[in-house]
């Protein structure tokens, strides 16, 4: 593990060896997660492809400490980048996006392909919205949506708030607690090993980057934004949905692929992979690793 300070925050993050191949891959995890779930799929792809995976600012390895200078709502610019300076609050995906350009800048990243989990996918649209001379393309796993329905946002921003509130420390020293996480949001039990890992990750993500970025990334506006994001991204974008995904159900995956031009012009840019629920890199590492290799093959 290295670290890097980005705006105030130790951000950790594994790189791998370089490789012939270009580009790099930077893959972004999703919400109450860590860098470690994209592990099967690193192992699996860099032998072709230098990988970058990091800890998003209050999740994993990335805490928050007393001494972080956060935006809170300040114009933020980025240096060397086409895109103006954006006023943006500090838990949005468009503010993690920037966060994710310093660490490009630092580690000198010029040609990479972004591969985001869900809220992860979010902050990779936003990415390559706002760094298209970096950013050549964007696959997004379990992520979409892109339109408001009142009620079930409601819902689902009140049973996370609910949720935050029951994750005392001391709950992953019980026996046998890590099984819950067995189960849920997927289509096939997990491996003992990250259900161990999503408990970990649950209780220890910072109460203020948990309960934030939740609510800055599920208001009217930000959802209403990202049909917006998509349809001006030029470099390549692709979906790659579970087809039991109980979280993102593969329709909403579409109803945001639909907004890229991909979509209208080889009529679809969505892989739908069977038996698979929200945790699709965890669930069928080879599928989903060899649909990365034939996106970027179409590309090379």
């Amino acid at each position: 593990m290295a670290t890097i300070d980005i705006q105030g925050v130790r951000h950790a993050y594994d790189l791998t060896v370089p490789t012939p191949s270009t580009p790099v891959l930077v893959f972004i995890h999703g919400w109450l997660l860590s860098r470690g779930y994209w592990q099967p799929l690193i192992e699996r792809l860099a032998p072709a492809y230098q990988c970058l995976a990091y800890d998003l600012r209050g999740f994993g390895d990335s805490q928050l400490c007393q001494n972080s200078q956060q935006s809170d709502g300040k114009t933020l610019a980025l240096a060397g980048s086409e895109s103006a300076s954006v006023a943006v609050s500090r838990y949005t995906p468009a503010a993690y996006a920037q966060d994710l350009a310093i660490l490009l800048q630092h580690l000198n990243i010029s040609n990479a392909w972004v591969i985001g989990h869900s809220l992860g996918g979010s902050i990779g649209l936003w990415a390559a919205s706002q760094m298209p001379e970096c950013v050549k393309g964007a696959i997004c796993i379990n992520a979409g949506g892109g339109i408001y329905l009142k009620e079930e946002f409601e819902r689902f921003r009140s049973a996370g708030q609910q949720m935050l509130k029951l994750r005392p420390r001391w709950l992953s020293y019980l026996p046998f607690i890590d099984l819950l996480f067995a189960r849920a949001q997927v289509a096939r039990p997990i491996a003992r090993v990250w259900c161990r890992q999503r408990l970990i990750d649950f209780v220890m993500a910072h109460p203020e980057a948990a309960l934030a970025s939740l609510l800055d990334s599920t208001t009217e506006a930000e959802v209403n934004k990202l049909p917006q994001v998509v349809s001006q991204i030029e470099q390549p974008v692709y979906f790659i949905a579970g087809a039991r995904d109980s979280i993102m159900a593969p329709k909403y995956v579409r109803h945001l692929a639909s907004f890229h031009s991909l979509f209208q012009v080889d009529g679809d840019n969505v892989i739908e992979i069977p038996d698979c629920g929200h945790l699709a890199m965890l669930e069928q590492p080879d599928a989903v690793a060899g649909a990365i290799r034939s996106l970027l093959d179409r590309h090379a």
